[in-house]
């Protein structure tokens, strides 16, 4: 059950923890650390069975790979997952016993924030463990820097498509207002952009709209929606065998993870025309937060190095170019590059 899937996606280690008092039930993975150790965040979900949380806990562990070796970070890939409903996971003691687990892998996986879990779970989590970043006392809420660098990475692909990178005067539609999305959509509309947004939440879409004067999108009819770019910044999977071929827009860039439901769907989006920013590299923001964290390093430096996301997207965009494949597989051989050691890791600046 637990190896044929671990070697099929090149795990090192999957380590399964509980704790009878405090009830916790947790999976880590640690994919790859060949560049360093594992880093990546604790997400808490109520999984219908053991098995999806074993599946996920392995996908987002290798996307955390491929994410820190295509940012040029010295980290690897890992990743964790508390089972159980989240509104009742409160109890400091499970992350305290949390904090011990993490503690006994000895420094090859780092934790921090992740869906469910914020600051205040990883200062408890810092009571019993070193390896963990995203406390109260290290560089704060990473969100922002997310959203900067998503920001830069759209103006990039609007280099790309357009030769001028400037948002003024473009038609961006904004999927999702949570903590980064609303962050990125109140950067482009403050830089020029004509913004739409768009949002399950409707009573933040329209505090939104009345803050920034921006359009608004029936969540229903985003994908249907002509503009510029569309920003996915809520849930994955939006690009899928239902969507790809309603999207009327020229470039999909946004702060979602696996924005795409299958690989395949980058081929379907090149084929028409459609430039797509891998959500693993545009959204790398906040993993260069807690590395800079984990580092020593400055929030001013996550910022400098979030907005560098631009400039390495703009290679990776040249390098797909030149070998007439998506940009998503020329970010998938970056990272491989790194990972076996080629003599030339860093992407030449556009």
């Amino acid at each position: 059950m637990v190896f044929d899937p671990m070697i099929d996606g090149g795990h090192e280690q999957v380590s399964y923890f509980s704790d009878t008092e405090t009830g916790l039930r947790a999976i880590v993975a640690v994919h790859d650390t060949t560049l360093g150790p594992g880093l990546g965040g604790t997400r808490i979900l109520d999984y219908d069975t053991e098995e999806r949380a074993l599946e996920d806990v392995l996908r987002l562990s290798k996307a955390m790979t491929y994410k820190a070796a295509a940012a040029d970070l010295d980290l690897g890939g890992g990743k964790a997952v508390i089972v159980g409903d989240p509104d009742e996971i409160t109890d400091e003691a499970l992350f305290e016993a949390y904090g011990r687990a993490v503690d006994c892998l000895a420094g090859r996986y780092i934790t921090s924030v992740d869906v469910n879990s914020g600051v205040d779970d990883m200062d408890v989590v810092a009571r019993t463990t070193d390896h963990v970043v995203g406390t109260s006392d290290g560089l704060g809420d990473p969100s922002p820097i997310t959203a900067h660098g998503v920001f830069h990475g759209i103006r990039a692909c609007l280099e790309a498509v357009y030769g001028t990178e400037t948002v003024a005067d473009r038609e961006i539609v904004v999927q999702g207002l949570g903590k980064v999305g609303r962050t990125l959509a109140a950067d482009l509309a403050a830089r020029g952009a004509d913004v739409a947004v768009s949002d399950v939440d409707e009573a933040a879409v329209a505090a939104f709209a009345d803050e920034h004067d921006a359009e608004t999108v029936p969540p229903e009819a985003v994908y249907d929606r002509d503009c510029d770019v569309f920003a996915p910044c809520a849930v994955g999977g939006v690009v899928n065998d239902e969507t790809v071929d309603r999207l009327e827009c020229d470039i999909v860039a946004g702060a979602a993870n696996n924005v795409l439901a299958e690989r395949r769907h980058a081929t379907a989006l090149r084929e028409r025309g459609i430039l797509y920013a891998p959500g693993y590299v545009i959204n790398a923001g906040g993993l260069i937060t807690v590395a800079a964290e984990h580092f020593g390093g400055a929030r001013e430096d996550a910022y400098e190095d979030a907005a560098a996301i631009g400039d390495r997207l703009l290679g990776l965009i040249e390098r797909a170019d030149e070998r007439g494949t998506t940009v998503l597989e020329a970010a998938d051989a970056y990272a491989e590059e790194r990972l076996e050691g080629a003599e030339s890791t860093t992407l030449a600046q556009p």
